[in-house]
């Protein structure tokens, strides 16, 4: 795998407007907390060095970091933590991901 450091993408429109309507039900999510607290909390560049520079670009480090960090705190399995990527809108809102699937995840 190699890396090609970028910056976190902007969160999209739509994934901003459904995750503040769906936070307003209840307790604002510390995931959506954390991405307008601090945003890019851990650049990808801090990673350059654990990355080849040749080969098939990796997913983001620093949004794999993220997801780690949020799954300890939230005590969520693996399997928890990639479903609340693929459908959670407070991770979708962290992570600057699309509110519609991607076809990789279908």
């Amino acid at each position: 795998m190699s890396m090609q450091s970028r910056p976190w993408p902007q969160v999209p429109e739509l994934t901003a407007q459904v995750a503040r309507a769906v936070a307003a039900r209840g307790p604002y999510p510390l995931a959506m907390r954390v991405r307008d607290e601090l945003g890019e909390l851990f650049p990808d560049t801090e990673f350059a060095e654990a990355f080849a520079e040749r080969g098939r670009p990796g997913w983001s480090p620093g949004q794999l970091a993220l997801v780690t960090v949020l799954q300890f705190v939230e005590n969520l399995t693996d399997r928890a933590a990639a479903h609340r990527v693929r459908y959670g809108m407070d991770f979708k809102y962290a992570l600057g991901l699309s509110n519609t699937p991607s076809p990789r995840s279908r």
